[in-house]
């Protein structure tokens, strides 16, 4: 059986598109083609209905995905199992990250460990970090260094490196500078004024509006982006309010204290319950822990 067809029909199940798959993949979109219908022709069923430039899984693929995942998942397990006997710390290392603490957590790290493992080739992919965690539950990376989920996996580990303090934050001349007067305001006075907020759904979102919500009720929400950097450049211009970390804080940006409100949020690696760590995952977790 050729595997890569397999990995070619995960990578059109999960993007809808054979040119998507062929950029995840670095092969061509015939190349693409070609393994699908290799997959198709020894299976003796098409996977797929095409609907104009998208394709969407038939019943048959639907079947297929949850096995084909878990092969991947195998041949990946396999193959850290075959590389670790060895004790070196090589091979391949498949890491996944949030943008924000791509940028802001993960640099001198990162740095300091492709010096000290030359020999290990880095997967790094930038995603949200509830996405993430679904990657790792399906084996698709290794390990992931993002907002620790707030309910517990059985399918997961999680090993918590940071506590993450988020507080409000607006720009210079925001009329909540006024209010608050260097004084802490109440919820109410807060919840008057525009919001700029992570997606519903996410991590982050979550810890910032479950103390709000329930103390003063839904929030005027203008505009959602799960880009950090974004929302605090949004923050900076005026565009409203936000909980941003507060090493995400400078000159641009004032805090303002709420009463009664404190949230943070947990940054950590989150790898697979059930499966085998490669030493050169082992090698990064140690690394992060210092």
């Amino acid at each position: 059986m050729d595997f890569s067809a397999y990995k070619a029909f995960i990578a059109v199940a999960e993007n809808g598109t054979f040119s998507k798959a062929a950029d995840l993949l670095y092969i061509t979109q015939p190349a693409v083609s070609k393994r699908i219908a290799l997959l198709e022709e020894q299976l003796g069923s098409k996977l797929f209905d095409r609907i104009g430039k998208r394709v969407m899984l038939n019943e048959a693929g639907r079947a297929l995905l949850p096995i084909a995942e878990r092969i991947m998942q195998d041949i990946r397990e396999s193959q850290r199992v075959i590389d670790n006997l060895s004790g070196q710390v090589s091979g391949h290392l498949s890491l996944v990250t949030s943008h924000h603490i791509g940028l802001r957590r993960l640099p001198d790290i990162l740095k300091q460990y492709a010096e000290e493992f030359p020999q290990v080739r880095l997967d790094l992919a930038f995603t949200d970090s509830e996405n993430a965690c679904s990657k790792i539950e399906k084996g698709s990376y290794e390990l992931g260094v993002v907002t620790l989920p707030l309910s517990k996996s059985k399918r997961l580990k999680l090993t918590p490196l940071w506590s993450d303090p988020l507080t409000i934050a607006v720009a210079l001349d925001h009329p909540l500078v006024k209010i608050a007067n260097n004084q802490a305001i109440t919820l109410n006075q807060l919840a008057k004024h525009s919001a700029i907020l992570p997606a519903i759904g996410t991590y982050t979102r979550t810890v910032i509006e479950k103390p709000i919500v329930q103390k003063h009720g839904a929030l005027d929400v203008i505009l959602e982006t799960n880009y950090l950097e974004t929302i605090c450049m949004m923050v900076t211009i005026g565009l409203g309010w936000s909980a941003l970390p507060r090493t995400m804080l400078d000159k641009t940006l004032v805090e303002i204290k709420v009463k009664g409100l404190n949230i943070e949020r947990t940054l950590g690696i989150v790898q697979h319950a059930e499966r085998s760590l490669s030493n050169a995952g082992k090698a990064f977790i140690k690394a992060l822990k210092k």
